[in-house]
């Protein structure tokens, strides 16, 4: 998630970066109960826009790049109205945040990129008790966990984030 900021002391954009199940978008709510802050969920998206076509990690890397070229320019320009945004998009990977960094770029707000650095196990348990409350709009199964996991970067200092890190 991704939360950015115009310098008003307002956060206007909020990135989150976890491993499935971490608590992004726990997170993600809470920070978006704010003034003037917009929530904005992949999850939901991807699962309206593609309900049938993500079924392997390239259908759900392709079809969330078509997402992010989409909502990209509506996401500045509500920047840009100096509401602030958190991003329920993974920011797992560099392509992620490179684009989220485009974002950001473009609106010329200020931001942070919470990472929530969360142990597997309790990851884990945590997607089973997910998976079995059959409240959330995917089903992930340990070896979907453990792909996805596997392309997990954590942000490095060149990437010019500013990070804040969430233990459990």
């Amino acid at each position: 998630m991704i939360f950015l900021d115009h310098g008003t002391g307002s956060r206007n954009n909020l990135v989150l970066c976890g491993k499935i199940a971490a608590g992004k978008s726990t997170l993600a709510r809470r920070l978006a109960a704010r003034p003037a802050t917009l929530l904005i969920i992949q999850d939901h998206w991807m699962s309206n826009l593609f309900p049938t076509e993500v079924r392997t990690i390239d259908d759900f890397a392709g079809h969330s790049a078509r997402l992010r070229a989409a909502i990209g320019p509506h996401i500045v320009d509500i920047l840009r109205q100096g509401l602030s945004v958190v991003l329920d998009f993974p920011a797992n990977t560099v392509t992620y945040r490179k684009w989220m960094r485009s974002l950001i770029t473009q609106a010329d707000v200020a931001h942070e990129l919470h990472l929530l650095d969360c142990p597997d196990a309790i990851c884990k348990q945590r997607l089973r008790q997910r998976n079995a409350d059959g409240e959330h709009p995917y089903q992930v199964s340990e070896a979907t966990y453990e792909l996805f996991t596997s392309y997990f970067v954590p942000p490095g200092p060149d990437e010019g984030f500013n990070v804040v890190v969430h233990t459990p």
